[in-house]
């Protein structure tokens, strides 16, 4: 049964770091809560494609106010939770605090489509090799990448560094090296932390920390970190699939994946002829 959450109380919840929702997603959800009935089917299905919106949901229903034994990760399950009237209250919070510029949100486009695609590719790939959890594989496509638009926010010239890190990438240059030597941060470090903020579970924030440090994780033959290598598995073959080396780093080779695709691909139990299979299927099903 659901505990309605005043104005006031989600404003305190939110508290923090924010990652700006998508106007169009916005706009749509607006649209649905002016309805007579609301639904909240369609209300999950629109903020489940919102890395910002997603992270605000998650960090108060995995608040001690609703007191879970265990922090989830289901975007239907946190609506559910909410429902209909605290979920209102959250989307005019989330829009007040959504004005940016069109400059702004043109750059970020390339941020919310990389996460929608690759949330539903992982959420596609976890179902066919039944490796890991599905929402926790959505979940980490979804956010894997949210501390992008915070460097975006703190740093000008962020994307064409981050466009440089894609190119310097390879078995000896991790993406997040690149970004280190400027910045002396990077997107997944601040991802972490913004997944921390909001409460995710702690495998899953271990994962977005370590997105781009997969070819040490799967160099490591032994049975550590079991867990980790299922998420990051279906990530890093979504991100190939959804060629996110060319979306976010206007790259034309996915260097990385060169680097790590042949251990992940070990991992999983899948030879190159299986995975051009199956990356075809999820094409063929349209999910990117």
């Amino acid at each position: 049964m659901s505990q309605e959450l005043s104005p006031e109380q989600i404003q305190q919840a939110l508290q923090g770091i924010s990652v700006p929702p998508q106007p169009q997603i916005m706009v749509d959800l607006q649209m649905e809560q002016y309805m007579p009935d609301p639904d909240l089917e369609v209300i999950a299905r629109l903020i489940s494609q919102d890395p910002g919106l997603s992270g605000a949901l998650l960090k108060i229903v995995n608040s001690p106010y609703y007191g879970l034994s265990n922090k989830i990760a289901s975007i239907q399950r946190a609506v559910n939770l909410l429902g209909s009237r605290s979920i209102i209250n959250l989307i005019n919070a989330q829009s007040i605090k959504g004005e940016m510029a069109d400059e702004t949100i043109v750059t970020l486009n390339r941020f919310w489509d990389t996460a929608q695609d690759v949330a539903m590719t992982s959420l596609t790939l976890a179902k066919r090799t039944g490796g890991q959890a599905v929402d926790e594989s959505y979940a980490l496509g979804l956010f894997h990448d949210c501390g992008i638009p915070l460097m975006i926010k703190r740093f000008p010239n962020y994307m064409t560094v981050l466009e440089q890190a894609y190119a310097n990438a390879g078995p000896e240059q991790r993406v997040v090296d690149t970004e280190n030597t400027e910045f002396n941060t990077n997107h997944a470090v601040v991802g972490y932390y913004t997944a921390k903020s909001w409460r995710l579970p702690e495998h899953v924030t271990n994962a977005i920390a370590n997105h781009h440090n997969a070819l040490a994780i799967f160099s490591d033959e032994s049975t550590r970190n079991s867990q980790l290598k299922n998420l990051l598995a279906i990530l890093k073959m979504a991100e190939h699939i959804c060629a996110s080396h060319r979306v976010l780093g206007n790259e034309a080779e996915d260097h990385e994946w060169n680097a790590i695709g042949p251990l992940v691909l070990d991992y999983v139990g899948l030879s190159d002829y299986d995975f051009e299979n199956l990356r075809e299927n999820v094409r063929e099903l349209g999910v990117n």
